[in-house]
């Protein structure tokens, strides 16, 4: 009876039958009559033993040349053990070598962030990198079940525009034919017009911001999402968002147990999110709150607890330091892995610290106008548990095409969407201005020549009504659910300032 051919993640459906794998080799450790391969096949991981009594010495041998990345397919017995990664493990019975690898350049060593940039199309195959990805993707599908059954159409914006949807100082400007062209920043315009033909429409493609930011938010090549909705007000528009940050966020808890597990994802912060509505908050509120004695307070407790965790955190380390010279094998793995957590942990608590002064003060002297940066986003969503909306902003901040609020002309029916543990925006949206005079002096306003957006125009000449949307940065998302300190492990490839390859 010949195998079946499957992979790691089927193997709970193969318990006691005779299967066939095919992958990479992640890890391996010998003694003199087995091989221990860790196989990686993009589905999963699984323990592979290879017993000399079991295939042979000539197979044996081959087995035992396989380096870090060697290609090779393996037969054998599924047999279930939970301690095994997975869950079950395989009796190998046949093995063929695919290619023995060159020497990997990815060690289980600590490697620099630059080193590991240089080799991101290696980085992908490391465990917490291949998790993130497979989260994302289940973001993405969950992003396109949610609107397709709320009765939204995809459609595309196209790439290349002539005008910006906010003005041209952060477009990247490009030759189209002899003619000056951009590359989208934004879909919306375009989804506005396509609201008007099947009034909820959502985009879902590249953007492109010139933004000369090294932040750990920002990115110059992303992917945004971009409902636009006839007949929207702006609590429908942030029901919407609400409806469908939770609808993704409990997609990837059901999807995704195992890659947020690897990711060492705290799971607390994503459960509250769909169990508790979000903190709705006017822009006025949030200033209030951002200025006031109980945020400066709460940022001094924050500032004493990080400085004890501190201390307490280099003293285990001393402890751990002594203990390691007489401790037995397992035991110094232990304390090697214990070691790893506490300078990853040292070093959030002293970017903590360097960041904590910077953000009170931004806090304490921000006044009503201004735009919010990232620290005050930051220190806005430390006081809640769940994402924060906060509507509602000064007209003079937001772009020309947000509609005013007629019980207050100076904000703008505008939204942004929080994410909370320091993540900030992930979701920005407003009512559209549906009143063509007052989007022609919007435009005139903001110094955006007026024959270039006469299409946009013309949307409010012909059967104009309410309308709203918002984008949603998948990166920032994908960054938020998975708990990563940067949005540059979100994606497969990420372009940043002074990053354009591999």
């Amino acid at each position: 009876m010949n195998p079946i051919e499957t992979t790691i993640r089927e193997l709970h459906s193969h318990r006691d039958e005779i299967v066939t794998l095919k992958g990479w080799v992640y890890n391996s450790r010998s003694s003199k009559a087995i091989h221990f391969l860790e196989m990686r096949d993009g589905t999963g991981l699984c323990q592979c033993i290879v017993a000399l009594d079991d295939v042979g010495e000539v197979l044996f041998e081959q087995a035992g040349q396989l380096k870090q990345e060697s290609s090779f397919e393996i037969t054998g017995k599924v047999v279930e053990d939970e301690r095994s990664v997975g869950g079950y493990e395989l009796h190998a019975t046949g093995l063929k070598v695919i290619q023995v690898a060159e020497e990997y350049p990815i060690t289980p060593k600590d490697h620099g962030t630059e080193f590991l940039m240089e080799n991101r199309h290696l980085w992908l195959r490391s465990q917490r990198q291949w998790a993130a990805m497979q989260v994302r993707n289940a973001i993405q599908f969950a992003i396109h079940r949610y609107f397709q059954q709320e009765g939204f159409v995809q459609m595309d914006a196209p790439i290349f525009t002539g005008n910006a949807a906010e003005g041209t100082t952060t477009l990247f400007e490009t030759d189209y034919f002899d003619e000056k062209a951009y590359l989208t920043q934004s879909g919306q315009l375009y989804g506005e017009a396509m609201a008007m033909a099947h009034r909820k429409i959502y985009t879902f493609g590249p953007t492109f911001r010139a933004e000369k930011s090294k932040t750990r938010r920002h990115l110059t090549e992303f992917w945004m999402i971009e409902p636009e909705m006839a007949f929207y007000d702006l609590d429908m528009n942030m029901d919407l968002a609400e409806g469908l940050l939770k609808f993704v966020i409990n997609e990837v808890l059901d999807r995704c147990p195992s890659e947020l597990a690897i990711l060492e994802r705290d799971l607390g912060a994503l459960q509250k999110a769909i169990a508790e509505p979000f903190v709705r908050i006017s822009y006025s509120e949030a200033v209030e709150i951002l200025t006031s004695m109980k945020t400066a307070d709460m940022l001094d407790r924050m500032m004493a607890e990080r400085e004890e965790e501190k201390t307490a955190l280099r003293e285990e380390l001393e402890e751990l330091q002594k203990e390691h010279g007489s401790a037995k094998k397992w035991r110094k793995a232990q304390i090697d892995r214990r070691n790893r957590e506490i300078h990853k942990r040292m070093d959030q608590v002293e970017e903590d610290l360097r960041n904590i002064p910077k953000w009170k003060e931004s806090a304490a002297g921000f006044e009503w106008g201004s735009d919010f940066g990232g620290s005050d986003e930051t220190v806005l969503t430390m006081q809640f548990d769940t994402p924060v909306m906060v509507h509602r902003y000064p007209a003079a901040v937001k772009a020309f095409y947000m509609k005013r609020d007629p019980e207050d002309p100076s904000v703008a029916l505008a939204l942004d969407v929080l994410a909370p543990e320091g993540y900030g925006e992930i979701i920005g949206g407003s009512v559209r201005e549906d009143e063509i005079e007052l989007l022609k002096e919007r435009i005139a306003e903001h110094d955006l020549p007026e024959d270039l957006f006469s299409w946009y125009l013309d949307l409010r000449r012909f059967g104009s009504v309410p309308h709203a949307g918002f984008g949603l940065g998948l990166e920032r998302t994908v960054a938020w659910i998975c708990g990563l300190s940067h949005v540059r492990e979100t994606i497969p490839f990420p372009r940043m300032l002074g990053r354009l390859r591999p």
